[in-house]
């Protein structure tokens, strides 16, 4: 069978991707990212890891939202210089069978909602899909892939549900979602091997005319029975993913190297990215006894009480509890793009290291390989890791994609 061609939009850093390229059975045609460090990451991964030797032409730094010209091509844009365009890559690689991605989450999570003064109803990220649906109309791919978190479901910009928008949309260019997306697109990723509590939408549309069978019923066997079949046997914990990396301990005082300061002793062994960012002597304190506390087994620090010790602390007043201390035995919470402004709610569970978790750490609760090697400052790198999708649950959807066009496409080789 021959490797299906994919094209990724809003691609950030590439965990999707890299899942995909795991399988051994796509192969990228072209990507989309304008936030110029994930771009590069992204750039740097296909070329050193999967031997794209044209990487720097397949992997646009563009405004999707300019989705004419991400198509036909453009020229001198004041941020993005010259291209060639979609159309002249795609036609180059003789057609697209599948187009993944999923635009940024933050205008359909609840808690950007809860943030935002107006509930993010006049976001323009909750209309960045009719860019994504511009490009599948366009290029008629035989299935695509739309990931998004589960705010997604709820959200009503304007008043108008916002999966309704993108149901009809897809429906008038000829593609079919699952009917119950709740029941079957939700997807606790955490039962697909991913050790974090991370639950994500996962919309897989297939062209009404390019499949053999009954479009809604096709795809309820997607979900229930080809995509169910990748599911772990065990779950994973915060130990399974860190527990063997060197530890990184308060330094006796803060110093400077290369320009930056640290507040705690380089780890052992080199690792790309498991470098914590700095944290003050207050915060260390407070690490240190939040995560003994647990380690004793006391549980002392109810969310009341983890407020009022960070008002005593910092004399400020939170109506959230700012801080969470990872435990060996169970999954992560959620690692966010938010983890770039702190990592208050990422405390390392050892209370000797009393810090938050490094990129490395990060990465591996996103199921990044330790080769996989991210660009600029740590706060890019944070923000890039928190939007992925995790490359190992990314694989299993590959291989459950691969599995249900090869048995139900018309257009199957």
């Amino acid at each position: 069978m021959r490797k299906l061609k994919y094209l990724d939009l809003f691609a950030g850093c590439g965990g999707l991707s890299d899942g995909f390229e795991q399988t051994g059975r796509f192969q990228l045609v072209a990507a989309v990212e304008w936030e110029k460090k994930a771009n590069e990451t992204f750039m740097s991964r296909i070329g050193k890891k999967w031997k794209y030797r044209d990487a720097i032409k397949r992997v646009l730094c563009f405004d999707i939202q300019k989705t004419d010209k991400l198509i036909k091509g453009w020229r001198n844009d004041s941020k993005y210089g010259s291209g060639e365009g979609l159309e002249v890559i795609i036609r180059k690689s003789k057609g697209v069978d599948l187009i993944i991605g999923g635009p940024p989450c933050q205008a359909y999570s609840i808690a950007g909602r809860v943030r935002d003064e107006h509930g993010m109803h006049n976001d323009y990220r909750n209309y960045l899909f009719e860019s994504y649906m511009h490009v599948v109309r366009h290029f008629k791919p035989e299935a695509f892939v739309f990931e998004n978190v589960p705010g997604i479901l709820s959200a009503a910009p304007g008043g108008i549900p916002i999966v309704e928008r993108i149901r009809k949309a897809f429906s008038r260019a000829g593609y079919e979602i699952v009917n119950d997306l709740r029941e079957m697109a939700l997807l606790d990723l955490k039962m697909f091997g991913i050790p974090q509590d991370r639950k994500r939408v996962i919309l897989v549309g297939i062209q009404r005319k390019s499949f053999k069978e009954n479009s809604q019923k096709l795809l309820e066997e997607f979900y229930c029975k080809i995509l169910t079949c990748f599911k772990s046997n065990k779950l994973k914990t915060v130990s399974d993913a860190i527990g063997d990396l060197p530890p990184i301990y308060p330094a006796k005082s803060d110093y400077r190297l290369n320009g930056r300061r640290f507040s705690h002793e380089p780890a052992n062994g080199g690792l790309h990215g498991h470098i914590p960012r700095y944290h003050n002597r207050r915060d260390i304190d407070i690490f240190k006894e939040l995560a003994q506390d647990i380690k004793n087994g006391k549980n002392d620090y109810s969310i009341d009480r983890i407020k009022k010790l960070y008002t005593e602390r910092t004399g400020k007043v939170s109506s959230v509890h700012k801080y969470y201390v990872l435990r060996w035995n169970r999954s992560s919470n959620t690692i966010p793009a938010h983890l770039y402004k702190d990592g208050l709610r990422h405390i390392h569970p050892d209370p000797e290291q009393a810090r938050s978790i490094t990129i490395r750490e990060a990465a591996r609760l996103q199921t990044f390989d330790d080769d996989f090697e991210f660009s600029g400052s740590l706060g890019d790198q944070y923000k890039m890791i928190g939007n992925a999708v995790p490359p190992v649950f990314a694989g299993k959807l590959a291989e459950a994609l691969s599995i249900f066009l090869k048995r139900y496409s018309r257009n199957a080789v």
